[in-house]
């Protein structure tokens, strides 16, 4: 026979104090913390739930050295529709930007991010990083995070960065060097890189294009576009000569764009 001792009372009141603590953190975690779509059907088709998690993370990868700049105006766009949700928070580590310099107000503004609107946050080291994006995610104080970092982060890392975004929710973008290790957990993992931009009828850039590869998503879909930038409404839409539903993912790598 087991003859259980009672609790006492101040010990139960902490106990419970301590689950009333956790509830909150549960019910964020099994939320449907909704979508950040792209408005575009094909892109939309492959992402679960028709968008991007916002209480998940997401790699994004250039796909060669000389398309980090592509990336970062690619994660920008996405930053763009989510700043009116709150602040967003960038983290950057000292080779998160690599050649790219220093950020510049007045180009992030032509992409549609209003600067007032950004909290840059330069963390000594890559560790320091990781310590700054979980600290933000868990004060429930932003509207989006961001990191440019070095190199990827491990998958413990990465885990612990998945389970801070699901508990926020904040979406949580990652954005690494081409051959960086992918974080196995992220919810998408894209590839971005340059491709010949529209030009108008006097022969000047009009919209910038981007090769855009889905290369994992969290229900298996995979996808391979080629999409322009319109400054005006800021959104990304598929290029005009691939704006026809009858071109599939395949013909794209096959598209030469004039």
């Amino acid at each position: 026979m087991t003859i259980r001792m009672p609790i006492p009372a101040d010990e139960r009141a902490e106990k419970l104090a301590s689950l009333r603590l956790l509830l909150p953190r549960l019910e964020h975690v099994h939320a449907d913390a909704g979508t950040l779509p792209f408005g575009i059907e094909t892109v939309d088709a492959k992402l679960p739930g028709g968008g991007l998690a916002l209480d998940g993370l997401h790699e994004i990868s250039p796909r060669t050295i000389f398309d980090a700049a592509c990336a970062l105006a690619f994660l920008v766009s996405r930053l763009v529709l989510l700043q009116d949700r709150d602040r967003i928070w960038l983290v950057t580590s000292p080779r998160g930007l690599g050649g790219l310099g220093r950020l510049y107000g007045h180009g992030l503004r032509r992409l549609g991010l209003d600067p007032a609107r950004l909290v840059l946050v330069h963390a000594g080291s890559e560790i320091e990083a990781a310590w700054a994006l979980e600290e933000i995610l868990h004060s429930g104080v932003a509207g989006a995070v961001a990191a440019l970092t070095g190199g990827g982060f491990d998958v413990a890392m990465s885990r612990r960065l998945q389970l801070a975004s699901a508990s926020a929710p904040c979406p949580l973008f990652l954005l690494c060097p081409p051959l960086a290790s992918p974080a196995t957990v992220a919810v998408t993992r894209w590839r971005i890189g340059s491709a010949p931009g529209a030009r108008d009828r006097f022969g000047l850039l009009s919209a910038w294009r981007w090769r855009v590869r889905l290369e994992r998503s969290r229900n298996g879909q995979s996808g391979l576009w080629l999409m322009e930038y319109d400054h005006v409404a800021h959104r990304l839409d598929l290029a005009a000569t691939l704006a026809d539903p009858a071109f599939s993912d395949c013909s794209v790598q096959n598209t030469k764009v004039a």
